[in-house]
């Protein structure tokens, strides 16, 4: 077997030589050099058949839930090439944070492609928003015929199968009472989800008030036509928190950091002499900001701000920011005024 015992215990104890290096006369009688040999009978098996098992019950289980009918109930084809899929499995339940593997065997039958969640643990279906930057994407964007403009029938949309959700560190922000969430480019995508659970779980009288107070949500992007598809998101969470004289609930920062034509600068020049009105890029109450964020700033003024708490720290996007955001924490982090930081690079 693999495995080797020691044979001379008793002249070399493990306990009592572990610090009396060097072993062996001349310097060390007490203590020889350790002898292994081989087990007389194959033992490996004994270590090994523990996780193998566990490995083929959870590919099993994988398997069998991914071969569960999926119906596409909706898709929306949204600006800057971003499909929206709608789907309905029965049993499928979620939490705000988690995704998917999504399979399309009419594209590739063993080609299994994680997505976000954007959809609310309370809608009646569940949906991932698709980025057209690949030949799979691109595939199945002409797969559910998101090109063409007259309504399609259910039937016609393509096979797809569905294994999860997973989970990730997302799920955490409920358990703070102030959650700041950091999503760049699209990164965005599992805040869609945690923004709206975060306000229905502060609507939710019958379970008394939400532990989360207040949210801050930044997203950093390079382009412009990005924004669209979260534009919709935003206003509702907007309107509804106006309604409900909770304004100050949801405080997000929107950061372009390029792509502006001379349309866009021209509206920006014309909008900001106006006070109140909307936002010339989004159309949002909340002003854009042009240019990088100051991160060692906002982290000071948060710090301030809630003196006392414990904040926990939300990013999705890429590896370069998730470093700077992970050195802001540590540094803001002093007496009873704690960040907690966590990630989701890709």
């Amino acid at each position: 077997g693999v495995i080797k015992v020691q044979v001379n215990l008793d002249t070399h104890d493990p306990e009592y030589c572990y610090n009396k290096r060097p072993w062996g006369p001349p310097s060390n009688l007490n203590c020889s050099v350790p002898l292994f040999e081989k087990t007389s009978t194959p033992q490996t098996w004994k270590w090994v058949i523990g996780p193998i098992a566990l490995y083929v019950f959870e590919r099993i289980v994988r398997f069998v839930r991914g071969q569960q009918k999926v119906v596409i109930s909706k898709v929306v084809n949204h600006p800057s090439k971003v499909l929206e899929i709608q789907m309905k499995k029965r049993g499928f339940q979620s939490v705000a944070g988690q995704y998917i593997f999504l399979n399309c065997p009419s594209i590739a039958k063993f080609e299994w492609h994680p997505f976000t969640l954007t959809s609310c643990p309370g809608d009646d279906y569940f949906s991932v928003h698709v980025r057209i930057v690949g030949d799979w994407t691109g595939s199945l964007f002409e797969a559910c015929k998101a090109n063409e403009s007259r309504v399609q029938d259910a039937w016609k949309m393509p096979d797809v199968y569905v294994d999860g959700p997973f989970g990730t560190c997302s799920e955490d922000v409920f358990q703070y009472e102030v959650a700041v969430c950091v999503g760049a480019g699209i990164g965005v995508t599992p805040f869609a989800s945690i923004l709206k659970s975060l306000w229905y779980e502060q609507q939710k009288s019958d379970a008394g008030p939400s532990k989360t107070k207040k949210v801050y949500f930044f997203w950093i992007c390079p382009d412009s036509n990005a924004f669209e598809w979260f534009d919709e998101l935003l206003r509702s969470l907007e309107n509804e928190m106006l309604s409900h004289n909770m304004e100050d609930f949801l405080e997000y920062n929107i950061y372009l950091t390029r792509g502006l034509n001379d349309t866009q600068a021209t509206n920006i020049m014309l909008r900001e002499t106006e006070d109140g009105g909307a936002d010339a890029i989004t159309g949002l109450r909340q002003k854009t900001h042009y240019g990088r964020p100051r991160w060692d700033q906002i982290f000071q003024d948060l710090a301030s701000a809630h003196s006392g708490s414990d904040i926990g720290v939300f990013f999705c996007g890429p590896k370069v920011l998730s470093s700077v955001l992970h050195q802001e924490c540590n540094k803001n982090t002093s007496g009873n005024t704690r960040f907690f930081y966590n990630k989701e690079n890709f």
